[in-house]
């Protein structure tokens, strides 16, 4: 376990330059709180000049890809990020959650057949292309046992997916007129489920605290209509999922606690380069079309996601009180102007990624058992 430098400033760095303004400035928040959570100094927005020479802790937006980002940013382990680092850019997406079509396809360099044979079992069906011709078929062998859900690898918050129920919707798609494009950066084919539930499951590793939780996720409407991120409700431990497994919980929770450890352990040894301090996976629980339940773990989350305001409330908690061992803990992202519940925290509020208003905000609850 690494405890944070004391003399470390804590940062925001916004990795992406086209990044909508509230994920920006909720990377601000949250930066600007943990550094008060840890009495550490706040120390801005991360800029490559002003920063040189300072020993630093990093909140970004995104996974670190890269030995050369890792070094620019002075990232050589966990303990100086709150996030996580991969080599190659699909590794941190939901490209690794399955194994490709056949030992002919096309691959991404650094693929590791190593992650979907040690995951077996602990995702639903699918098959993740690298390019349209091994999609077709990909798409035909699923669409043999019901409906699939269409992903593109960098999509987030569910936005941009699609359920296929034919071969016929499927070619609409492949003969669009971006679609070399997009089958090229990655697209995951999924079994559909329904009924579905989404738990959250994971850790964070911080100035030398370890927090485990699960929860589950909301979905809301956006301004748009469309069903995205709504937000959610974690209880989180302090120490490690033997902890969190301590509490009585139900059983479809201990299993995503279970599916959810599978994932980490097979990244751990897939990737061994790889490492993060912070790592969340959604686990989709529903029912198949066999009418079976069925769960698997959807995608992985090595970088600040909408349950991190959560995440540090819950931190902040067991700071404040240290013989505490579990708290209950909600993020809420809401597209209605509204004011906060009593007792919250307010994470941001201002225009949402398409100009409308966005709200995001955290609440606490103590932990009754």
């Amino acid at each position: 376990m690494t405890t944070v430098n004391r003399n470390k400033l804590v940062v925001d760095h916004s990795i992406n330059p086209h990044a909508p303004l509230h994920e920006v400035e909720t990377n601000r928040a949250l930066a600007r709180w943990l550094a008060q959570i840890l009495g550490l100094e706040y120390g801005g927005s991360y800029d490559q000049q002003h920063h040189a020479g300072h020993d630093l802790y990093l909140l970004p937006t995104q996974t670190v890809i890269g030995a050369e980002a890792a070094l620019r940013l002075g990232v050589k382990g966990p303990e100086d990020l709150w996030g996580g680092y991969v080599e190659h850019d699909f590794i941190c997406t939901k490209a690794i959650t399955h194994g490709l079509l056949n030992r002919h396809a096309v691959a991404p360099l650094g693929w590791s057949p190593l992650f979907a044979k040690l995951t077996r079992g602990a995702v639903l069906d699918g098959v993740t292309v690298f390019a349209l011709q091994d999609a077709r078929q990909a798409a035909e062998h699923l669409l043999y046992t019901g409906t699939i859900r269409f992903k593109p690898i960098h999509a987030c918050a569910g936005r941009d997916q699609r359920v296929i129920k034919s071969l016929a919707q499927f070619d609409e798609i492949a003969a669009g007129p971006e679609a070399q494009a997009l089958f090229r950066d990655g697209v995951v084919l999924e079994q559909n489920l329904e009924q579905v539930k989404t738990q959250s499951v994971g850790q964070s590793f911080i100035n030398g605290k370890v927090l485990s939780y699960c929860g589950v996720q909301h979905l809301t409407r956006d301004s748009e209509g469309l069903e995205v991120y709504g937000g959610s409700d974690l209880l989180a431990v302090q120490g490690g999922y033997i902890e969190l497994l301590k509490l009585e919980l139900p059983d479809d929770v201990r299993e995503a606690v279970r599916l959810a450890q599978v994932f980490d352990d097979a990244a751990n040894q897939a990737f061994p380069r790889f490492f993060a301090s912070r790592r969340n996976y959604d686990i989709a629980q529903g029912i198949d079309v066999s009418g079976q339940p069925r769960g698997g773990v959807l995608e992985q989350s090595w970088r600040m996601g909408g349950a991190s305001s959560a995440e540090l409330a819950a931190l902040q908690a067991f700071i404040e009180d240290p013989t505490s061992s579990a708290v209950r803990v909600s993020s809420v992202e809401t597209y209605t102007e509204q004011p906060l519940p009593p007792g919250a925290r307010e994470v941001y509020r201002g225009p949402a990624h398409n100009g409308d208003f966005l709200l995001k905000y955290v609440t606490v609850h103590s932990y009754d058992g």
